[in-house]
């Protein structure tokens, strides 16, 4: 029997009447709502919780409470329950809460806070509570699965396509190959006998170890270019996403070209708490898909799986090549490729990357992690933030770190976070040199870096964000780029105020255009650029309003009739 998961209310019993209510009304169908009114009572709840192996998806803890307060807690809460989502109740008159509050969500003690509801329906509380059960639900409930996916654990492929349907929000299950699950699905679809990883489609079709363009073809969406454009946006990361909401927002005939999964970096992310607008955070994921769907409102057509392979001039318009040899022409091109990972390098570890190895933070592993010792190379955000999304499940989580200190290279939020989790340790001045695994991750060689020192320590996985290269590899000549093959755009380009002969146009090249007019970068792909989400979609925008100066053949780079866009 399976029990429904547990929604907790820590509450003085003299007043959590109307709180008991609205949560039993709301969610007693799907949840079991439990009651509790001091922590010795909550802690031993919580405790029995986890002996049974019961799931805990939220605990909602008042900040008065009469041994202790609510964050002091809710701290204790993520040491039984790590997955759990911990939310402090509050009211507006409580002036006292505001110092608490701010430490507690620095240290990563609760996930939010939110007011007390008031005269029912309190329906602003409820979206609230909602927004928490649904994040939980993500990560830990079995949901609608449009594709069942059936392979071998720790293969390579079988982490890419998990990542590859995660990452576009497809609804998605995973079955080992070798479990009784996996074995009665191969069964039920007539698949015993098909090459692995099989991938069960919801209309009855199976897919025997497909490409990603094949998946992509089955499940509907668009790989072939076709046709003629005002703009085609190449990389589908938030530079790219703001760029293609903007510009089919504003009537622009618009193609984004994606060759792996909306979101780029960011969308790797398990959550951004510096993005304005969200604030208990937004996942990398969940940004993306948001961004795509508003694109996909305004127009916006998405080609995925078919990379931009090159690019040239041809009279007013701009060629972009793409992989199977097809053409895309348009009026403007916005580069958007973004950067990857950069690898170690390591011959043993390549040969297992996908196999307990792996390069970003690969959200779609983190329940896979379950009880395991993690370790996560990198000391910048990126990294802190894979770290604490991977320490509600795994046991322990290290950080490496090649510097001294993280403060240079990592938010301060993040540091703190890190500090305050009993499960994640940093090491530094530690590099990996090695690793060993037969058909999956067994072990890590780790060097210090100041004695030379080696020691080989025990590895289930291993995540590695060490910083990232950009994507600009097919790119032609005409396209500048620096010495590390950023693409150089405006005010760079020019020498004593002037472009070079190589300039075609009588104007200078406007801010976030090329050496090659028409040609805009953004995001980290371009030279300079702020390596911040934020930024990026702040790039994107503006490249559009550049885009229309460009079309209108002005070159002005403002628009005065146009207003905020």
């Amino acid at each position: 029997m399976i029990l429904e998961p547990v929604l907790l209310l820590v509450h003085d019993p003299r007043t959590r009447d109307c709180v008991e209510a609205e949560l039993r009304k709301r969610y007693g169908a799907d949840y079991q709502v439990i009651t509790t009114g001091s922590v010795q009572e909550t802690l031993g709840v919580l405790g029995q919780l986890h002996d049974d192996q019961r799931q805990v998806s939220l605990v909602l803890a008042d900040q008065q409470l009469p041994e202790a307060t609510g964050t002091q807690l809710l701290a204790r809460v993520r040491q039984l329950h790590p997955a759990a989502r911990r939310v402090l109740l509050i009211t507006w008159s409580d002036q006292t809460s505001t110092e608490p509050i701010l430490r507690a969500t620095v240290l990563g003690d609760i996930d939010a806070y939110v007011v007390k509801p008031g005269t029912p329906p309190d329906e602003q509380f409820h979206r609230f509570v909602t927004e928490q059960l649904d994040e939980w639900g993500r990560s830990n409930l079995p949901g609608l699965e449009t594709v069942r996916v059936v392979g071998e654990e720790w293969a390579a492929r079988s982490h890419e396509l998990r990542e590859l349907l995660g990452r576009n929000g497809i609804p998605f299950g995973f079955y080992a190959a070798d479990s009784p699950e996996g074995q009665r699905l191969l069964q039920e679809t007539g698949a015993a006998r098909k090459a692995l990883p099989t991938v069960a489609l919801f209309d009855g079709r199976i897919l025997a170890d497909p490409s990603n363009a094949e998946v992509g073809e089955a499940l509907g969406v668009q790989t072939k270019p076709g046709g003629s454009y005002d703009v085609t946006v190449i990389g589908a990361g938030p530079a790219g996403l703001a760029a293609a909401v903007y510009g089919a927002s504003e009537g622009l005939s618009t193609l984004v070209l994606e060759p792996e999964a909306i979101g780029g970096q960011a969308g790797t992310s398990s959550l951004i708490r510096n993005y304005l607008g969200f604030p208990t955070g937004v996942s990398g994921g969940d940004l993306a898909v948001r961004a795509y769907t508003q694109a996909w409102n305004f127009g916006a057509e998405y080609v995925y799986g078919n990379p931009a392979t090159g690019l040239r001039p041809e009279g007013s318009e701009l060629v972009v090549t793409v992989a199977d040899g097809s053409e895309v022409r348009s009026r403007a091109v916005v580069i958007a490729t973004g950067m990857a990972y950069r690898r170690l390098g390591i011959p043993a570890l390549d040969a297992l990357t996908g196999a307990g190895v792996f390069y970003g933070a690969a959200a779609s592993e983190a329940r896979a992690m379950k009880d395991s010792e993690v370790f996560v190379v990198g000391g910048a955000n990126s990294a802190g933030q894979a770290a604490v999304h991977l320490a509600r499940y795994a046991a322990h989580v290290t950080v490496l770190v090649r510097g001294r200190s993280l403060a240079d290279s990592m938010s301060e939020y993040l540091i703190r976070e890190i500090e305050s989790a009993p499960n994640i340790a940093v090491r530094y001045g530690i590099a990996v040199t090695g690793g060993a695994g037969q058909s999956r991750l067994e072990a890590l060689t780790l060097t210090d870096l100041d004695s030379g020192a080696a020691e080989t320590v025990n590895a289930v996985a291993l995540f590695v964000l060490i910083g990232a290269e950009p994507r600009t590899q097919w790119l032609p000549e005409a396209v500048r780029r620096d010495r590390s093959g950023f693409v150089v755009t405006g005010t760079d380009l020019l020498q004593g105020g002037q472009p070079d002969e190589q300039w075609p146009l009588l104007r200078l090249p406007m801010f976030l255009e090329s050496s090659l007019p028409g040609v805009f970068a953004v995001g980290d792909v371009r030279h300079g650029s702020v390596k911040r989400v934020a930024a990026a979609v702040g790039e994107g925008s503006i490249a559009i309003s550049l885009v229309h100066d460009h079309l209108r053949g002005n070159g002005r780079g403002t628009d005065p009739e146009a207003g905020h866009r």
